[in-house]
């Protein structure tokens, strides 16, 4: 398998296997004419398998959508061929348009205009709930 080196944009690593496709649907990378790798199950000595994701643009990238979708992967960012920063992402105590609320008689269901809010209200659970009506994310 060859997969080419990028010049501008982003590695996503140590994502966890069988997560690279929900972080490429959340993070809108189909609305995106760059080139888009998705490596899946690679091995990986801390992890058993993982998955890699390279995004060979410089293009917006939404972290709270990655530490949502997987706390603990991280984000190389490269420029010039020369990773400049790489980041441990975390889960964000809040989360605006990145999911939305499946309550049926939720604000936001009836209010088109209204921003999709949660908070992190259990770290430990990874539990995510709509700030309106307290209704547990998916």
């Amino acid at each position: 398998m060859n997969i080419d080196s990028i010049e501008n944009g982003f590695v996503i690593d140590h994502i966890t296997a069988g997560k690279a496709m929900k972080l490429y649907d959340l993070l809108g990378l189909s609305d995106c004419s760059c080139s888009v790798a998705i490596i899946k199950n690679v091995a990986s000595k801390k992890q058993g398998l993982k998955d890699i994701m390279k995004i060979n643009a410089n293009i917006p990238i939404n972290l709270d959508v990655i530490g949502y979708v997987d706390p603990g992967s991280t984000v190389n960012i490269i420029r010039d061929g020369v990773i400049v920063d790489k980041k441990t992402i975390e889960m964000p105590e809040k989360l605006t348009n990145v999911i939305k609320c499946k309550n049926p008689r939720c604000i936001t269901s009836v209010e088109q205009e209204i921003e999709h809010m949660f908070k992190l209200t259990d770290k430990k659970n990874k539990i995510y709930r709509c700030i309106y009506c307290e209704t547990k994310a998916n």
